[in-house]
């Protein structure tokens, strides 16, 4: 069997080394248009940062090590430029000749590429850069080495901008970021970015959310709102996303559909027979909702190489679909998601609730330990867990790991408080966040509690509800007030009661949301209507630091 792959890294390099290892004699020819047909992408602007110090750990594979272990005729420089798909063929181009390559099977990795808006002045601009392999970090360092540029303008906020962020500014960089959404890391929910926000500029990056880079003036060195807003940039990094590479498949007929992505069915095959195709160029299945979307991430695009290798190999395998884990480091603050976000499950019309859960990473009393916000997003009525966002210092991943494990495994919110962990003061707590999330929810379902969320507060507010703060004096004097609540500690409040009117719902709140779930209790049961702010002070003074009296 001849075995032809178009595109290595995760993708096309999984499947040809699974293939090899299920087929000692098969011939396997990867073709790949840039010189690196392994490497650590996601590696790259650690490498800027100078976190990862040596070029050549970036660099996985090399072609020769590849012949030697695997017996896999690598080419780099050679760019598949169309498929006959009846044929079987290949037209393979290189600097020296073009040539024609037969298959038996061919497996399309081709990834995605760096998707840049048209904007005037694009092309005139000499100092703008775009990070997605090995030659366009070159690119970056060589202009830093040359020119050791002052200012930088990073236009748009996800996990790459935000990395590539924190690495110029680590080089000493003025850093400026330009997002077009209304906030940082579009993944994640508005108050749950808010903390990255603090972050960003607590480091010194100066943002702008809601607008878009309209032009560019002076070769680049100048980039121009669309508000008419001045930035001077001496370098500027494009990273408002991917778009699936998709010019070779289209060449052969092959079927596309969401964002102009391939289409391929649970085995990957495309609509073309003998073609398959895996990788951040693909339509997957969301798998909690079975929605078609893009996932441009490695973990999924490792997991689809095997798999087709496998299918190939005739072994019983098929694409599941994915439902999209992240994570990323800002600073001093770690941010992960997992599954559907608040925004996609209200496009979907989907019935849910949330709980927002403030714990540590390990013991509280043990040195060290860092605060974790959890979000999770749920169906109130089959416990069917949505998705969860998380940030903190320290153990933010194995919490989103966890929570994107029960999702895949069909667990429910029912089942978190059932998870066991382990459990010693260093590494993690004796009720763990991911445990609480599920008694928190629980108590949602079952009627034991009530809650809002921070958005609404000012809603329920107008509508004649109080908000009554439990928190601590000492609390209220170092981290402010809530503009119009009443406060009574917890520890007074029952015999306080009084203090409290009776004609009106309540609202309560304390600084992460335990003590108010305490105080709702006792109010409901002395015949008042309470419920709880989700989240309490420490996130509804982190969205709307405005609302707080110092």
């Amino acid at each position: 069997m001849k075995i032809v792959i178009v595109g290595g890294v995760a993708g096309g390099m999984s499947a040809a080394t699974r293939l090899r290892r299920l087929n000692e004699t098969a011939e396997i020819i990867i073709l790949e248009k840039g010189p690196y047909v392994s490497f650590a992408n996601c590696g790259l602007p650690y490498y800027v940062a100078g976190e990862i110090e040596e070029r050549s750990s970036l660099l996985v594979q090399t072609p020769e090590a590849l012949q030697a272990r695997f017996e896999l005729d690598v080419r780099p420089y050679s760019e598949a430029v169309s498929i006959d798909a009846s044929l079987k063929e290949v037209i393979v181009r290189t600097a020296e000749e073009e040539y024609t390559l037969s298959y038996d099977k061919l497996i399309l990795s081709p990834g995605a590429k760096a998707f840049i808006p048209p904007a005037k002045g694009l092309e005139e601009a000499k100092n703008i850069f775009t990070l997605r392999s090995v030659p366009d970090v070159d690119a970056i360092t060589d202009f830093m080495e040359l020119y050791q540029p002052k200012k930088a303008v990073v236009i748009g906020a996800g996990f790459i901008g935000l990395e590539m962020a924190e690495s110029l500014v680590h080089r000493g960089l003025d850093v400026t970021i330009i997002e077009k959404a209304p906030h940082v890391l579009p993944p994640l929910d508005e108050e749950m970015a808010a903390y990255i926000t603090k972050e960003l500029k607590a480091n010194g990056v100066k943002l702008y959310t809601g607008l878009a880079a309209e032009s560019f003036e002076e070769e680049g060195k100048v980039v121009v709102l669309e508000n008419g807003e001045r930035l001077e940039s001496d370098m500027t990094l494009m990273s408002v996303g991917v778009k699936p590479e998709t010019t070779l498949a289209l060449t052969a007929g092959i079927e596309t559909g969401v964002r102009g992505g391939i289409m391929v069915n649970e085995y990957y095959e495309t609509s073309q027979k003998d073609i398959y195709a895996v990788g951040d160029a693909i339509v997957v299945k969301q798998q909690i909702n079975g929605e078609d979307t893009m996932i441009a991430l490695a973990s999924p695009a490792n997991r689809q190489g095997r798999q087709v290798a496998d299918v190939i190999s005739g072994l019983p395998r098929k694409n599941k679909g994915s439902i999209g884990t992240a994570i990323v480091r800002v600073f001093n603050q770690v941010a992960a998601s997992t599954g559907l976000n608040e925004r996609q499950l209200k496009m979907a019309n989907e019935k849910f609730e949330i709980v927002h859960i403030q714990g540590k990473s390990h013991a509280g009393y043990y040195p060290n330990a860092g605060t974790i916000l959890l979000k999770v997003l749920f169906n109130p009525e089959n416990g069917k867990i949505y998705g969860a966002q998380a940030i903190g210092e320290d153990g933010v991943d194995k919490r989103i790991d966890i929570i994107a494990t029960a999702i895949k495994a069909g667990m429910t919110i029912h089942d978190l408080p059932e998870l066991e962990f382990t459990y010693a003061p260093p590494f993690g707590s004796a009720k763990d966040p991911v445990n609480m999330a599920g008694y928190a929810a629980l108590n949602l379902i079952e009627g034991v509690s009530e809650s809002i969320q921070w958005h609404e507060l000012e809603s329920k507010q107008k509508e004649g509800y109080l908000l009554l703060d439990v928190r601590n004096e000492g609390e209220l004097e170092k981290n402010g007030r809530l503009k119009g609540a009443l406060n009574i500690p917890l520890d007074q409040l029952r015999e306080r009661l009084s203090e409290v009117p009776k004609d009106k719902p309540i609202i309560v709140s304390c600084h992460s949301g335990l003590r108010s779930y305490i105080a709702e209790r006792i109010l409901k049961q002395n015949e008042y209507k309470a419920k709880n702010l989700d989240g309490a002070f420490a996130l509804y003074s982190t969205v709307r630091p405005e609302k707080v009296e110092k």
